[in-house]
């Protein structure tokens, strides 16, 4: 992402991902950088609004859901060596690009999910996406 566009929808990239589990402990920053997948990136007037979506090499929680990756797409999305992968669709980060403390227009794009399958997890987030509750404000 050097040339400060946004990379598509589908992309995954480094990101310090904070979990819905750790702001309700009070924490206000990710504990790593995680690989994260830009669900949505919204232009509105001279801002971009990004919905991202983590990706972990763990099951999810008994109160997340996610959806397992395929191993194509794992290797489609740059995490060849993972030998699984969950993208978590009931929780997620939204900052705001041009004055986000967290979100780096340079970061590495690691690869990208098919459309095939980013629709599927579009439609497994939506109902999470409508509920403010599911969303973890990073601005």
């Amino acid at each position: 992402m050097s040339d400060n566009r946004m990379p598509p929808n589908g992309s995954v990239f480094q990101y310090p991902y904070l979990w819905k589990w750790q702001q309700d402990r009070g924490e206000t920053e990710g504990r790593k950088e995680r690989p994260v997948c830009m669900m949505l990136a919204i232009p509105r007037g001279k801002q971009t609004h990004l919905i991202l979506l983590a990706i972990s090499g763990t099951p999810p929680r008994s109160d997340q859901t996610a959806l397992e990756i395929p191993a194509l797409e794992r290797r489609r999305s740059g995490l060849r060596e993972w030998k699984d992968g969950w993208i978590t669709v009931s929780e997620y980060n939204y900052d705001v690009a041009e004055t986000s403390f967290y979100y780096d227009p340079n970061a590495e794009i690691l690869g990208q999910f098919s459309k095939a399958f980013l629709g599927k997890v579009a439609e497994a987030a939506k109902p999470f996406i409508t509920q403010k509750r599911a969303q973890i404000k990073r601005r």
